[in-house]
């Protein structure tokens, strides 16, 4: 039996990264285990998953993977609302018992759910980083400052394209003197230009924080190729990485606006770029179901067992094992192997950003210039900082380039509402549906949740997947402080929309199509998920409190790490892969000095003459 150094749990962007580092030199034997296949076209994806995206009756976000029953995801049909009492039925792999869905779903294939995520890449800000000032959430056990340079590496690593005086003004953010991204920002959309045109300088209400907050239209950072700095690294340049994580110069992202769930053009980071990076000491193994964390009777952890898409237990050893598999099945294999669970916490504390969407029509005459680029380029971000986040939930304004794909579904829904409601047929079609796309516009308020235990990710009593194991059972909710930041949202959202002269079809119907729906202070508000699973194995700085310490090391199991969201103690307001990046590189980093530790050869002390040390 071979015996590793390391074994990593999921290849998606953090257990990637984190096999990355440790087989950087070829020192270091590392072995990833991943439930997904590795294989083109055998559950992983095809030679041309944009054309089996394009192709699939539904057009989801895992359109190009097909799911094997031994290694099944929670899929976007699992979830519908309902009319009766409770609103929603869940079904497939992640069964729910919530007041309120979780509405977020995953992909377990090879590179995770990294392969299908937007390539929104923002910091958080440095008072994210203790919520418990503002009065509700947890407390980070490490400062924006502690984790400043592990951003920067992250931002290299992913290849992010951003203006850091822009964010530096705008929001706050601590850059070390001369710093710049790996590649320029990316240009503005066409709304994005409206928008700054018509609305920046321009005042709105909080009406739950009682104040003001000014418009600004600011980029919004994007692991995906823009145009390299040359003042990057000191005048060191940067390089973009194409497919296969291979040098390539002149990739850039050229507006295919198929973002999720594939970039064409290779633009987009996604974990293959890393793999293809990977040092030949780094092995994958695809198809393997990681079943049980082996400890000693120390708690030491030893290895993993895993098994086969047909059920063939095998069983590997290491001296460090770094659980890399998403914040959901993180938990579910630390319950399944019964450690580190001393605090409690372990599954608790699942957080997400649920998301507010408003949608609507630019006045005749203006055009948003939809479908020309990624989904989102920039938006406001005056609403996540201060004071405010006491009395209701900060969010991030999103500005939807994709007319109402996320609201209403794809431009099918537009044909479909001519042809059928309005009887069009021929050219009156195709000039109605491009009159209507050409206007359309969404924007996405993204809300902080805050940990709360009640939130948790158990174990299912009886429900079992192909390989005999429970399935991930989520018990979810929205607090008030959410609630209250929606409403905030909602009237921001007003008021834009009147600032604008825009026309407003938000509406959260049909019932089926909205399973995240509530009412509050007398109005209905909708969210979807966004895809930001965190806070399951949340870290802290006691063993009575939390899961992790602040380099995700179990506390009561030397040798075993929890990477990834699920360790963040706040989700905050910004996607938080940048986050997940940066945490799983400092985490690496642990690693690697405990491997050396245990490579340095023991002191003899003082020695006796004539007696070999």
């Amino acid at each position: 039996m071979t015996r590793y150094d390391v074994i990593v749990v999921g290849a998606g962007v953090a257990g990637s990264l984190v096999a990355h580092r440790l087989g950087r030199d070829g020192r270091r034997r590392v072995l990833v285990l991943e439930a997904g296949a590795a294989d083109p076209g055998v559950q992983g994806p095809s030679p041309d998953p944009l054309t089996d995206y394009l192709r699939a009756a539904a057009r989801l976000p895992g359109s190009p993977y097909t799911p094997h029953p031994a290694a099944s995801w929670p899929e976007m049909p699992d979830l519908a609302g309902t009319d009766g009492p409770r609103g929603f039925r869940a079904e497939g792999h992640l069964r729910q018992d919530g007041p309120l869905p979780y509405a977020s779903g995953y992909v377990r294939v090879n590179g995770g759910t990294g392969n299908v995520w937007t390539g929104l890449a923002p910091r958080m800000l440095p008072e994210d980083f203790d919520t418990e000032s503002f009065g509700y959430g947890r407390r980070w056990p490490l400062t924006y400052d502690d984790l400043e340079p592990h951003y920067r590496a992250a931002e290299e690593h992913l290849g992010v394209a951003a203006d850091a005086e822009e964010q530096r003004a705008h929001l706050g953010l601590r850059f070390p003197d001369g710093y710049t991204f790996p590649m320029r920002a990316l240009p503005a959309a066409r709304l994005d230009r409206l928008f700054a045109a018509r609305l920046d300088g321009r005042r709105v209400q909080d009406p739950v924080a009682l104040g003001e907050v000014e418009l600004r239209v600011v980029g919004t950072p994007h692991a995906r190729n823009g145009v390299p700095d040359p003042g990057y690294g000191g005048g060191r340049g940067y390089v973009p990485r194409g497919r296969g994580g291979r040098p390539d110069p002149d990739s850039r992202c050229v507006g295919n606006a198929s973002c999720i769930p594939h970039c064409p053009s290779y633009a987009k980071y996604t974990p293959l770029k890393t793999q293809g990076r990977w040092s030949a000491s780094v092995t994958l193994r695809d198809r393997s179901v990681v079943s049980r964390v082996l400890a000693d009777g120390s708690g030491r952890a030893t290895g993993v067992e895993y098994r086969s898409y047909d059920g063939e237990v095998s069983v590997a050893h290491a001296d460090a094992v770094v659980l890399a598999a998403h914040a959901v099945e993180n938990a579910r294999l630390l319950l399944l192997s019964g450690l580190a669970g001393r605090s409690g916490q372990v599954g608790r504390n699942l957080m997400d950003h649920p998301v507010l969407l408003t949608w609507g029509l630019l006045p005749e005459g203006e055009h948003a210039g939809p479908y020309r680029g990624p989904g989102s380029v920039s938006g406001f971000e005056g609403f996540r900082a201060g004071p405010a986040r006491r009395l209701r939930a900060p969010f991030r304004v999103e500005f939807g380039t994709w007319g109402w794909i996320w609201a209403k579904g794809p431009v099918d829904t537009d044909v479909h509402h001519f042809l059928t409601g309005h009887g069009l047929s021929g050219k009156e079609l195709r000039e109605a549906v491009g009159g209507r796309l050409r206007r359309q516009f969404a924007l996405q308020f993204e809300m902080e949740q805050g940990a709360d235990p009640a939130n948790r990710v158990t174990l299912h009593p009886s429900e079992r997947d192909a390989l005999g194991l429970p399935r991930p059972l989520v018990t979810y909710d929205l607090d008030e402080h959410v609630k209250e930041g929606m409403a905030a949202a909602r009237a921001v959202s007003d008021q834009l929309f009147a600032l604008l002269g825009a026309e407003d079809h938000t509406d959260y119907t049909p019932v089926a199509a909205w399973p995240g729906r509530f009412e509050h202070r007398g109005r209905t508000y909708g969210y979807r998920g966004a895809g930001h699973a965190a806070g399951t194995h949340v870290m802290g700085d006691s063993p009575t409190t939390s899961v992790v310490d602040a380099w995700q090391r179990c506390w009561d199991h030397p040798g075993l790490y929890a990477v990834g969201c699920g360790s963040m103690p706040s989700v905050a307001t910004s996607n938080p892969t940048l986050t997940m990046a940066a945490l799983a590189l400092r985490s690496a980093e642990r690693v690697e000095a405990d491997l050396t530790a245990r490579d340095r050869p023991l002191s003899a002390g003082p020695t006796t003459p004539g007696v070999p040390a």
